[in-house]
């Protein structure tokens, strides 16, 4: 009786021929893919970190390196002790301080009530006035100081309408050359920089809260001090911290309106390096200008930040 034949041996084909995927190893095992090289995220960061570097601190590098380098050679701080020594540093330090707080101050008072006005009184013009402060921003400073020459200078168009009605050899008005005079040079020429922000954060406001509030009897005062003035905190403390930061390092109203006895920090460096030479003790200055913005800055704005916390919590 003849045994049961055997089952013949079945042959795997291989290759192309196999029907496999391409890049399956035998048995059907995928190998592992090959991971992209990507470049690292912090590489990305390099090209414009070194340009800020190169372009912005490496300046200011340069200006502390040479105000701790005195004429005598070395390196000391002794330049810093000339300077602080100097009654005409400490002049110059009080006149920047309070010049461009009570700029600022003015500034937030004046341009919170003329936004106000534009946004919520309609008149004619009011949208053109709104765009020419657009333009405004724009404007040299020392174009606004030559215009309050042309009207209240010592030939300008008040003091002259003086002399012709009673025959005087001058007018009263010299207000321009004292520190007065400033001070309404910079509150006229940085007002539009409140403006702007504020009449932003202004259309933004829900008409319907106003006209809700006013129903209930809410006078306008009332109003503007509990429904507009909370959402115009954060843009009035924007435009208030702006102001500072320019206030204290405006060169050109100073220098255009001729202020007697009138030295700020900016000046003081232009003093020390343009007229004595002396740039050891200018970059002293310019390091204490540009300490003193930084630290009035960050402190503006941690108080208002408060400040604007307290109001919207109050208004919740």
């Amino acid at each position: 009786m003849a045994s049961a034949a055997q089952p013949a041996a079945v042959a795997v084909p291989s290759g192309p021929a196999s029907g496999a995927a391409p890049g399956t190893a035998p048995g059907g095992v995928r190998p592992p893919a090959r991971r992209k090289r990507s470049v690292p995220a912090w590489a990305w960061a390099l090209p414009p970190v070194a340009a800020l570097g190169l372009v912005f601190l490496y300046p200011l590098v340069l200006v502390a390196l040479q105000s701790l380098a005195p004429d005598s050679g070395g390196h000391s701080l002794a330049p810093y002790r000339e300077v602080f020594q100097e009654a005409s540093f400490r002049k110059a330090l009080w006149n920047t301080v309070w010049i461009a707080v009570s700029s600022t101050a003015g500034c937030m008072l004046l341009g919170f009530v003329l936004a106000l006005v534009i946004a919520f009184v309609p008149f004619p013009g009011g949208r053109l006035l709104s765009r020419f402060i657009d333009i405004f921003l724009a404007f040299p400073s020392f174009l606004i100081t030559l215009a309050l020459l042309f009207l209240y200078g010592t030939v300008g168009m008040a003091n002259g309408a003086w002399t012709d009605l009673t025959g005087a050899a001058s007018g009263p008005v010299d207000f321009l050359r004292t520190p007065w005079g400033v001070l309404l040079a910079e509150i006229t020429y940085f007002t539009p920089f409140v403006m702007r922000p504020l009449l932003a954060a202004f259309s933004q406001v829900d008409t319907a809260q106003l006209e809700v509030a006013s129903s209930l009897g809410a006078r306008a005062p009332r109003i503007v001090r509990q429904v507009i003035l909370p959402e115009a905190l954060p843009s009035l403390a924007a435009g208030g911290s702006l102001v500072l930061v320019l206030c204290l390092n405006e060169f050109g109203i100073v220098l255009f309106t001729g202020a007697k006895g009138v030295t700020t920090l900016p000046m003081l460096v232009y003093s020390k390096a343009i007229l004595d030479g002396d740039y050891p003790g200018a970059c002293v200055v310019a390091v204490v200008a540009v300490a003193l913005s930084v630290t009035l800055y960050a402190l503006y704005r941690a108080v208002l930040a408060r400040t604007a916390g307290g109001a919207r919590r109050a208004g919740a």
